[in-house]
């Protein structure tokens, strides 16, 4: 166990408590700030001189000059081990159904308490024997755990070649019991348990190698995987204003994209839209397995009524233990909401500090921050052949909507897909509200890109031709424009918006994906011909009709067939040259 030293407090400032003490002091550091029987936990994250700079996570209210602080040797770290999913913990890995069991409903200062309970016992089974070379990182075992096998591995923080001396039986084992004893290259043995503790704000990169992110990832939602596509262990951020839709398409991502463990990070949220997310999921079903959604979910909560001290270690805690089940060969989303109010976090802690202040007073270190987040999202080759990943999708707030203000910008010079959500749709009912002119990806998804490339096209025509019927209305706009406007609004109505309340339509798989867009890519491409725009509009409006009932037919029943053999005989009166006949899609 790391020496504990004393000091005392000299200043305090808020939540930043100044400590003098004589000895070393490490950066990132977990100091214990004491009131009499209260032992509140804090962070050191600047050193000068003899003083020591540290941020408490709670109320600060009757601290005084001269009182002692604990420092514990010990950097800012998480449980990690079995029984992590399913389970909700602030922004310092608390559990907070055991917090509101043990103390009420209203957080204790000063309690804490342990993240995974040492005395549960699970049920392990060995992978390696006596004599087996591994590296850190690699599996020593298994214990069940929910839906998965959850592998034990060997510690983390070991270096080189190691040599199994010894491996527990076959049986249940606590937290604390070890079940392996490794020898490293120098000769010392190490032993391992079923937990290890991990410093947050270092990243685990016990891998072979980290790839560039090429397999996309089915979301179900239409606009995203066929616009703006997401790749395993890519990044995206979904900045937009408050009420435009971020917290319900988050959660509509998480539920049902093709992802093995989904963790959230509510960061600074609303205590409403928190408390909506835990009375929901375990009540969803998952798609995937048909059991509880909670069973493949760990949510970070940290609540803009908790204290703002630890809303800045709330992403830190969730990417390491999206890291953690990385390292069992799983893909991880991480789904941080919103890293606005983390960044305020840190704005209000720069200005204690006393830091020049950068742009909208936010610290100079800003982009560097949140680029270091994204970065610790991935796609990796793991030592043993497997494949494992972490997606990152933050959430934005900018103030009034505004993507230049500093938080935005800076997250878009790191992330690889930008999916902004516009005030304009969301009033007018068009969900999910991802604005397709504005918005962006660097991935490649599985539509085709020559058909994605003419929906683009067909958008912005769409649009230019809208904002033209503003001004010269739509008796000044030809019959060719006007079937360009309809084209671009009915792609918009039929294919981007979805209906969350359906329980077919608030999800499209990829088969039907390919199967819509391609069939909406021949309308697109048609040589329609029509009398007058009278017509014209009719016709775009019968065809939307039938798609929002083909849209919340089922794949593979009747009725779907029965709606697209109407759309068919609607298309073919007005059709004077298609590029090939729907039948042959």
């Amino acid at each position: 166990m790391p020496e504990k030293r004393i000091g005392h407090i000299t200043k305090i400032n808020g939540n930043m408590v100044t400590v003098r003490m004589s000895g070393h002091v490490i950066q990132n550091e977990v100091a214990y700030i004491i009131h009499g029987q209260e032992r509140l936990k804090s962070e050191v994250i600047r050193v000068r001189g003899d003083l020591a700079e540290t941020q408490v996570f709670e109320d600060t209210q009757g601290l005084r000059i001269g009182g002692a602080a604990e420092f514990s040797g010990e950097l800012l770290s998480v449980e990690l081990g079995p029984g992590l999913l399913g389970q909700i913990f602030d922004g310092l890995q608390n559990p907070l159904p055991q917090l509101a069991q043990q103390y009420g409903f209203f957080l204790k200062r000063g309690a804490y308490l342990e993240a995974l309970p040492d005395e549960a016992q699970w049920q392990f089974s060995p992978a390696v024997k006596k004599g087996d070379k591994l590296r850190a990182g690699e599996k020593l075992g298994t214990v069940p755990e929910k839906i998965f096998s959850h592998y034990i591995m060997a510690p983390f923080n070991l270096r080189g070649v190691l040599e199994v001396v010894s491996v527990a039986k076959q049986g249940k084992y606590n937290l604390k019991q070890p079940i392996a004893q490794l020898k490293d290259e120098n000769g010392a043995v190490h032993q391992a348990f079923l937990q290890q503790i991990w410093p947050v704000k270092v990243p685990i990169r016990n891998y072979a190698e980290k790839l560039k992110p090429t397999e996309p990832i089915t979301t179900k939602m239409r606009i995203i995987d066929s616009l703006f596509p997401v790749c395993l262990g890519g990044t995206y951020c979904i900045p937009g204003p408050f009420g435009s839709g971020k917290t319900v398409l988050q959660q509509l991502t998480s539920r049902h994209a093709q992802i093995d463990i989904v963790v959230i990070a509510a960061c600074g949220e609303r205590a409403g839209e928190v408390v909506e997310t835990l009375r929901t999921f375990p009540e969803l079903n998952d798609p995937r397995t048909g059991k509880p959604l909670s069973d493949r979910t760990v949510i970070i909560c940290n609540t803009s009524s908790m204290p703002v001290a630890a809303r800045e270690s709330s992403v830190y805690t969730a990417v390491t233990i999206a890291e953690y089940y990385r390292q069992m060969g799983l893909n991880v989303l991480l789904l941080a909401d919103s890293t606005s109010r983390w960044a305020q976090a840190m704005r209000e802690m720069s200005g204690r500090l006393e830091e020049i202040p950068g742009e909208e007073a936010f610290p100079a270190y800003l982009e560097s921050r949140i680029a270091s987040f994204y970065e610790r999202a991935g796609y990796v080759r793991l030592y043993d052949g497997r494949f494992g990943s972490v997606t990152i999708g933050g959430t934005v707030s900018p103030a009034g909507g505004n993507f230049e203000e500093p938080v935005t910008q800076a997250t878009l010079k790191v992330v690889g897909a930008f999916h902004g959500l516009s005030r304009e749709r969301s009033d007018a009912r068009r969900y999910p509200a991802i604005d397709p002119l504005i918005s962006w990806s660097k991935y490649r998804g599985f539509i085709d890109e020559k058909q994605v490339a003419r929906g683009h096209q067909i958008l912005r025509k769409s649009n230019d031709v809208a904002q033209m019927m503003k001004v010269v209305g739509e008796e000044g706009t030809s019959l060719e424009d006007y079937v360009d406007y309809l084209k671009g609004d009915f792609f918009d109505f039929v294919y981007l918006q979805q209906n969350a309340y359906d329980s077919v339509d608030e999800s499209t798989a990829q088969e039907r994906q390919i199967y819509i867009f391609d069939f909406i890519y021949q309308i697109l491409e048609a040589s329609l011909e029509f009398a007058d725009k009278d017509q014209a509009l009719h016709f775009f409006q019968r065809l939307r009709q039938l798609f929002r009932g083909w849209n919340s037919s089922a794949w593979d029943g009747a009725e779907f067939k029965e709606h697209e053999k109407e759309i068919k005989g609607l298309i073919k009166e007005h059709v004077e040259k298609i590029p090939r006949p729907l039948d042959a899609g």
